[in-house]
């Protein structure tokens, strides 16, 4: 005969199972990288959050910016893992100058790299920016133990409002004596003493603390079919017809915003992603991100209002698309950005690269420089070269090479602008023409 588990014993079993969904969590995070896992695996969590769900169907929710684990991913890979980058290797280089720990060092680095740690550091812009809105989020429960999770996570809402159908609730049996054992410990606060100790569904997180504290054992957590009766301060009618009169005010102004219309000219999107109603599905986890090799893809901050807030835009003066890569496709859990296979990838156009005369090395001052031509990936290059004579200081003549772009053959990946030499913006840039903007 089956032992019966006793609440001593369910405690480590429901403390061993959090840890190791949160080491599921970080393992997943480690390897959600180009030349990590499969995009299977990896984008697990975002497919099993109920709340991404919700939003997918409902289409374009800014409120996916407050999603727990979209506020986490974000925040671990455009803050906590760069800076656990640069700390663990400045670390290497100062152990390195022991010289007892030179052949030490090496070892370590290739342990670490690229299997916990990318081969190439990642940078983000705004790192500063990510990291705030992580302590936010923690220090909030200084204020009230789990502020978060109570007042403000829209995951926890829906998952309140699914609780009251829930088949396991929390009920409490002739055997209380009213000690107050359960309230005291309750994480939520939902166990309340004028009401016999009994407690909101909709509240109750099944952390079985209550279970585990009752001396008495008059707490127990049986099956129920019916529905969880409402509570006195939940919204009536008008009050839930003045929220989603609210919401509906709200996403209006958000989408008379200019940029809804038409995004700026420089801002580029992933393969595919601005055909594909990328604002409609993305749902702002930063995923593409961190999977891209050449840290090109971005969270948007302020380039396209608050509906664009985080998703995901190509800055090519920090990276640029590589002509061998389409993980941000493969790694998407909606499918915003498409996922295009390597060969079709290599024919999207993002945008087109235009050469700024006045800036250009070449052509403004005659100086010899074809960074832009030499590292046109395209087979069929898609910046030529025209010579040029002209007379040098000394009054010699010299032949100029100047570059010029050939559109029909421009995919607008970006490595001629994330390469030219200049300091601050560069002399060739990509744009998406006016005719795909107002599309």
């Amino acid at each position: 005969m089956a032992r019966r588990l006793t609440p001593a014993m369910r405690r480590p079993l429901r403390r061993a199972t959090q840890v190791l969904t949160l080491l599921g969590f970080v393992v997943l995070f480690v390897w959600s990288r180009r030349g990590g896992w499969s995009p299977a695996p990896v984008n697990l969590p975002m497919r099993l959050d109920p709340l991404l769900m919700l939003a997918q169907w409902l289409s374009s929710l800014t409120l996916l910016v407050l999603d727990p684990l979209t506020l986490l991913f974000r925040s671990l890979s455009a803050s906590v893992w760069p800076a656990l980058d640069v700390a663990v290797s400045a670390a290497q280089v100062t152990l390195y100058r022991v010289p007892a720990l030179r052949n030490i060092v090496p070892a370590l680095d290739r342990l670490i790299r690229p299997n916990v740690l990318p081969l190439l550091p990642a940078y983000y812009r705004f790192t500063t920016l990510y990291a705030a809105a992580l302590a936010a989020a923690l220090g909030l429960n200084l204020v009230a133990h789990r502020f978060w999770c109570r007042y403000l996570c829209p995951l926890g809402a829906l998952l309140g409002l699914l609780s009251r159908l829930a088949v396991l609730r929390r009920r409490v049996n002739s055997g209380c004596n009213q000690c107050g054992a359960c309230a005291r410990v309750c994480p939520t606060g939902t166990i309340r003493a004028d009401r016999q100790f009994a407690s909101d569904p909709a509240e109750c997180t099944v952390c079985l603390e209550c279970l585990y504290t009752c001396p008495q054992q008059a707490i127990s957590f049986p099956p129920h079919l019916a529905r969880a009766a409402g509570q006195a301060y939940d919204p009536g009618r008008r009050q839930a017809l003045l929220a989603v009169g609210a919401a509906v005010a709200g996403v209006s102004l958000v989408r008379a915003n200019v940029l809804r219309r038409r995004d700026p000219p420089f801002l580029l999107r992933p393969p595919g992603a601005r055909e594909n109603n990328l604002l409609a599905k993305c749902l702002r986890c930063g995923e593409c991100s961190r999977a891209c090799p050449t840290s090109a893809i971005q969270p948007a901050v302020i380039e396209c209002g608050l509906e664009g807030l985080w998703t995901p835009v190509l800055v090519r003066r920090i990276g640029y698309c590589d002509y061998s890569c389409h993980a941000c496709g493969l790694v998407c859990p909606v499918g915003a950005i498409p996922p295009l296979s390597l060969a079709v990838k290599r024919q999207q156009v993002m945008g087109k690269a235009y050469i700024d005369h006045d800036r250009c090395i070449a052509w403004a001052d005659h100086g010899h420089c074809i960074i832009c031509e030499e590292m046109c990936p395209v087979p069929q290059k898609a910046i030529s070269l025209q010579t040029l004579e002209v007379l040098d200081s000394s009054g010699r003549r010299d032949t100029i090479r100047l570059p010029v772009v050939e559109r029909e053959r421009c995919t607008g990946c970006g490595l001629c602008e994330h390469r030219c030499p200049l300091n601050g913006e560069a002399a060739i840039r990509v744009w998406v023409p006016t005719d795909e903007l107002s599309a």
